[in-house]
């Protein structure tokens, strides 16, 4: 009689960053409990605290070098990487404290 055991499967810092992005964009209109309950989805589906608290960083950046690009592409190099670092700021300060306090208590629940 053969035993079989399960492995859990960790979690994928990706997925659980477009999970972050796609629920904080459904939720904006919750001021702090959206990018909470994002984060707290996103880092559970990241696996673990130090991959959530990655995934919570990673559409921070991802909007950033979006508007670093369009804003280069415009054909202003100088005004793009301004823009990019003010977008990454603004959202590391509006967004990024409840979605990494999510982050770590979802990384914790999983």
């Amino acid at each position: 009689m053969a035993r079989y055991m399960q492995v859990r499967a960790r979690g994928n810092v990706v997925a659980g960053a477009i999970w972050m992005f796609v629920i904080s964009l459904l939720l904006f209109w919750l001021p702090l409990i959206g990018p909470l309950l994002a984060g707290i989805v996103g880092g559970k589906r990241a696996g673990g605290v130090g991959e959530g608290i990655l995934a919570a960083f990673l559409p921070a950046m991802a909007v950033a070098v979006f508007v670093m690009v369009f804003g280069a592409a415009v054909g202003l190099p100088l005004i793009g990487v301004i823009s990019g670092v003010a977008a990454f700021v603004t959202v590391a300060g509006v967004v990024i404290g409840p979605l990494l306090l999510g982050a770590i208590l979802g990384g914790v629940m999983a």
